[in-house]
């Protein structure tokens, strides 16, 4: 029996950046006296944003790392990806929600992550110097001869907030609604406590994140006209939704 398609769980919120934010872009117009590292922007409206690749391998990298599922050999080559097909210790397997491209345990990822979208754009465009953006100046220092080399980062400054959007997809086969978003709230609130984006160590890339809709639309609705609106499920999930919210900084 063919596996079916059950349901999408659509989650909508804000991640508001508590500090800079740094996700690399090109340094084509790079100029002396300029920025050295420019952060990653729309080309059509040149306004920085999240690449949903990035907060998705973010989630990923600190789950597996928090469950130990990470690692090990196959056929006496290492591996850096996912150590098994299932949860270790009783934890869950990052592969049941982000999906695993090993040949011995192929699994399509059930989580889709939206590029999230500059939402205070009017607001930071009227308090940045650099339309957006902020220059961070570092100086690294040279351990022999104590030279000073500065340098200047770019970053979305504190306070900008971007629109979330994320999907699972839940399967008719796997029967398991319940793990999938009970380790996607955990992914999530492992990000609140590290960082995203680069030069987390230096104090870049807090975030804080904020569910305002979980909307369930069940595959059926996609044939009778229904699946515009959905139904909320979010009461269902308010417990993890308060955890996340009480990480946010006053």
């Amino acid at each position: 029996m063919a596996n079916k398609l059950l349901k999408k769980i659509e989650i909508t919120g804000v991640l508001t950046l508590e500090t800079g934010l740094h996700i690399g872009g090109t340094n084509s117009s790079m100029s002396i006296g300029g920025i050295d590292k420019a952060v990653i922007r729309n080309p059509i409206n040149n306004q920085p944003f999240i690449p949903g690749s990035s907060l998705k391998g973010k989630m990923r990298s600190l789950l597996e790392i928090s469950t130990g599922n990470i690692g090990g050999s196959s056929g006496g080559v290492v591996k850096n990806g996912p150590s098994s097909k299932t949860g270790l210790n009783g934890k869950p397997s990052s592969s049941d929600l982000f999906g695993n491209a090993v040949n011995d345990g192929q699994k399509p990822s059930r989580l889709i992550v939206r590029d999230l979208a500059l939402i205070n754009h009017e607001e930071l465009l009227e308090k940045t110097e650099i339309p957006y953006t902020e220059g961070k100046t570092e100086v690294v220092i040279d351990r022999i001869t104590s030279a000073a080399m500065p340098r200047q980062n770019e970053r979305v400054p504190a306070g900008a907030q971007f629109r979330l959007n994320l999907v699972v997809n839940v399967w008719e086969q796997d029967g398991n609604e319940q793990q999938l978003l009970e380790t996607l709230f955990s992914s999530l609130q492992l990000l609140t406590d590290d960082y995203l984006g680069g030069h987390g160590s230096r104090g870049y890339g807090q975030v804080s994140i904020e569910i305002r809709e979980m909307t369930e639309k069940g595959s059926d609705a996609y044939y009778n006209g229904n699946a515009k609106d959905g139904v909320s499920v979010k009461g269902a999930w308010q417990t993890q939704i308060d955890r996340l919210k009480s990480k946010a900084v006053a």
